[in-house]
């Protein structure tokens, strides 16, 4: 499947216009400039601004964007940096993320810009998440926004916290100053999917359940068999889910329901990985059903939080890098605190 990298093609000044179904080019007064590619930050699980997006064709108008170490990294545990896509229309594009900011919106932007000069017409924000929807900021005017209820309603209250927590997490160099909230144009409910139409492929959101935020949209495209998960499932094995807002049992169930719905030869594109097979889910399921029943047992024995993290040490599931974090420090005490209750 071909492959382009979006550095190469802002280095080679591509402009980023595009003719729409009018005479009036689409333009993005964001992204004049080529990107300035620093050194990753170690003290950060991943730098906004070291990050290189590349695309990849997954079907026939259907690509995935995602960071081009992804598939090194994945591997062997490492994190990587937001992934989304875009889906061609005869009468547009579509967004899956916007990504976190001004940078990494616009080399998404040249990558769609090196396979289509179609205006951008929809973005589909999986979570509430800055790093997937920071990049509203810079959409030009007209450019229709898709969130689930609950996501544009946490925006609208949380927003100044969401910076502030992603300053904290990807660093106060990354460009978030300039970043804005964005209202939503449609708000996706729990039990009525969003479709739209881009002129021959249809694409589809889907609220399944909680599965890290109360929002979780999950996008499809039901001709080409294509999955985006946003962060419910964010990376292939050994990655494990982020249970940052708790619901384990749910993110569990949720997990397991978006698995039996697929076709055994749907592409699955995680939160923050390269395409991978359905198969990939399993391994997020088993973890939470496998620590949910561990959880479980400690509080039983009458174990204390303190006690239940250093038992539960699911040694078959470790390898990810940030192992200590996800699992010790948010996972299991999130988990013990919901199954004490």
């Amino acid at each position: 499947m071909n492959k382009t990298t979006a550095s190469a093609l802002l280095f080679a000044g591509l402009a980023l216009t595009g003719c729409g179904p009018t005479t009036e080019p689409q333009t993005f007064d964001a992204c004049t400039a080529a990107p300035v590619i620093t050194a990753s930050n170690p003290k950060y699980v991943w730098t906004p601004n070291a990050i290189v997006l590349t695309s990849q064709r997954l079907a026939d108008r259907v690509y995935a964007v995602y960071d081009r170490n992804a598939p090194t990294q994945s591997g062997a545990g490492i994190p990587s940096a937001t992934s989304g896509g875009f889906v061609v229309g005869d009468n547009g594009v579509l967004l899956v993320e916007s990504m976190i900011n001004r940078q990494l919106f616009c080399q998404m932007i040249a990558l769609v810009r090196a396979q289509t000069d179609k205006p951008i017409t929809h973005v589909i924000n999986t979570s509430s998440h800055g790093d997937h929807s920071f990049g509203n900021t810079f959409l030009p005017k007209g450019v229709h926004v898709v969130q689930h209820q609950r996501t544009a309603e946490y925006i609208a209250a949380h927003f100044a916290e969401d910076v502030a927590f992603m300053k904290m997490n990807f660093g106060a160099d990354q460009g978030l100053d300039e970043v804005r909230a964005v209202a939503a144009d449609t708000l996706v409910s729990d039990t009525t999917p969003y479709n739209v139409d881009l002129g021959g492929i249809q694409v589809e959101a889907r609220y399944y359940g909680f599965a890290q935020t109360g929002g979780d949209l999950f996008v499809h495209v039901p001709s080409a068999k294509v999955l985006w998960t946003g962060n419910p499932l964010v990376a292939a094995k050994p990655a494990v889910p982020w249970l940052l807002a708790g619901h384990g049992k749910e993110v569990a169930t949720t997990l397991a329901q978006v698995r039996l719905a697929l076709p055994a030869d749907t592409i699955v594109v995680p939160g923050h990985d390269h395409p991978i097979s359905p198969d990939g889910i399993d391994f997020s399921v088993n973890y939470l059903n496998a620590m949910l029943g561990e959880v479980s047992t400690s509080i039983s024995k009458g174990l204390t939080v303190d006690q239940t993290v250093a038992a539960v040490t699911m040694p078959s599931y470790q390898g990810y890098a940030i192992w200590d974090w996800v699992h010790k420090v948010v996972n299991v005490p999130t988990t013990y605190a919901e199954l004490k209750k």
